[in-house]
């Protein structure tokens, strides 16, 4: 039977489908790419390496979702120093161990001693006081901690933050102080009362004095200096001066001997 077309054309024709099959698949990528930009390259993929290698200290870093450790503390005062722990460690001075005071004869019970390195009413132990709380300075320019040989300083507001000293003036010689400190209770006698000016160098040494009253004496046994502000006696006789913290120029001191020493119940 007879071809209806010549053998010779037909290698022309399939040629010309390939072609206009070839021609319209580009003219669709083509459009295809033209519609979309970013299909034309991706991005290189970043290194292998390059999550592996970040450095160790990134993930110890990162916080931990647990519970913060110890109180709040209110923001509108902070401490200069951190919170001690109740009981310092091995080997530590007993001057950085927070204890609690009690004087029974005029109501004090369990008024927190908290510890810092610096010197009596200073801007760090006035925050401190302003938290409502007793702070003893210790170091170079300060005393001692509980039971120790030397003198141990405690100071806290008479008037404001809730004034935990308020009844201090009341307390008498012979009146028992108590205070608690890892797992002792320290019992000191009060045997005189002091006062203190700011306004007189040889005044506040006197009261910093490892012997209160005495610089430069050798200390022999354990006393303690519990000092609060004399604001209503000074504003009484017209004194309205005051320091950079607020105090006034005078300070009462009720200075006590330790008697004793037992284990706390």
């Amino acid at each position: 039977m007879p071809l209806p077309f010549s053998p010779a054309v037909l290698p022309a024709a399939v040629a010309g489908a390939a072609a206009t099959v070839l021609l319209a698949a580009c003219t669709s990528q083509a459009a295809v790419g033209a519609t979309n930009p970013t299909s034309r390259a991706a991005a290189p993929a970043p290194p292998a390496s390059a999550s592996a290698s970040a450095p160790a200290s990134a993930t110890a870093a990162a916080p931990t979702s647990g519970p913060a450790a110890g109180p709040a503390t209110p923001t509108a005062y902070a401490p200069a120093v951190p919170e001690p722990s109740a009981t310092a460690p091995a080997g530590a001075s007993r001057a950085t161990e927070a204890s609690t005071l009690s004087i029974p004869s005029v109501g004090i019970a369990g008024l927190r001693v908290m510890p810092y390195e610096g010197t009596t009413d200073d801007a760090p132990g006035t925050r401190i006081q302003d938290l409502g709380v007793a702070a003893s300075p210790y170091g170079k320019a300060g005393g001692v901690g509980p039971g120790q040989v030397g003198n141990f300083l405690v100071t806290a507001h008479r008037l404001s933050a809730g004034g935990p000293l308020r009844e201090l003036p009341a307390v008498d010689e012979g009146d028992s102080v108590l205070v608690t400190a890892g797992g002792m209770v320290y019992t000191y006698e009060i045997v005189a009362t002091r006062s203190t000016s700011f306004r007189s160098e040889r005044s506040l040494t006197e009261q910093r004095a490892a012997v209160p009253g005495q610089p430069g004496a050798t200390a022999t046994q354990a006393m303690i200096t519990i000092s609060t502000c004399a604001t209503p006696e000074d504003h009484a006789r017209g004194n309205f001066w005051s320091d950079a913290q607020g105090n006034p120029e005078h300070r009462i001191d009720k200075i006590g001997v330790l008697r004793g020493t037992s284990a706390a119940g």
